[in-house]
């Protein structure tokens, strides 16, 4: 098959088609012998696969997943899939669980937040699955104001500012701008959360268009696989 012919048939560009072939996330192109490109029914499940899978997985992941392929290492690359359906349902359960938090008093009701003061900056981080470096950024912004222990100076995070930090990594999964968190965080604070719950809603909703574009990319990729058996390439 003709670059043209599949570049037609896929509806994406001659230029797509090489950039994938220049990142090696497809197998080898022969060529004529006047140089042009001749692509095989495994090219184009490879491109098909490629196109399905990145809405829900992005090209940086397949980079890594389709040379797995392309070794024979089927399983690791699956259970990769797998992780990053985990992370998908464990962003979901984070997201339902700061709508939650949002009514007063939840969070301090909880056991492991009603025995204990003060947390550090690596427990917060740990707790809402956000870097150390995007908590000091935000309090560098003025998103967050811990207090400091006056001997050591360590920052010492209540559960206010813990709930904080799950509504701005909430609002930030849909909203970039720094001062629509200020005025989301002004809101709670004044317990008015109706803006609060429309985005957090708005992330839910966006999380199940991620999981319904994870599992199109993963149809076509069980279509490549099945492509590969029928064409006798070996797996692990």
């Amino acid at each position: 098959m003709k670059e043209i012919d599949i570049a037609r048939k896929l509806n994406i560009s001659t230029n797509a088609l090489r950039h994938y072939e220049s990142w090696k996330i497809i197998p080898e192109v022969a060529r004529q012998e006047i140089g042009y490109r001749m692509y095989t029914e495994v090219h184009e499940a490879y491109f098909k696969c490629i196109r399905e899978m990145i809405p829900g997985f992005g090209i940086a992941f397949i980079k890594t997943l389709l040379p797995m392929v392309m070794i024979g290492d089927t399983t690791t690359a699956i259970w990769e899939i797998n992780k990053k359906q985990v992370a998908l349902c464990q962003e979901k359960a984070r997201i339902e669980y700061t709508i939650e938090i949002l009514e007063p008093g939840v969070l301090a009701a909880i056991p492991k937040y009603k025995n204990k003061k003060y947390f550090s900056i690596g427990e917060v981080a740990k707790e809402a699955n956000v870097s150390t470096s995007a908590i000091r950024h935000w309090e560098k912004e003025g998103l967050l104001t811990p207090q400091r222990d006056i001997h050591s100076g360590f920052r010492q995070f209540n559960i206010q500012d813990i709930r904080k930090v799950y509504i701005i990594r909430a609002v930030q999964r849909t909203v970039f701008s720094l001062d629509t968190v200020r005025q989301v965080l002004k809101e709670v604070e004044n317990k008015q959360m109706s803006q609060t719950r429309e985005i957090a809603n708005s992330a839910l909703e966006q999380i199940n268009l991620m999981l319904l574009n994870q599992f199109k990319g993963i149809a076509a990729f069980h279509h490549l696989l099945t492509t590969l058996d029928e064409a006798g390439v070996t797996k692990k």
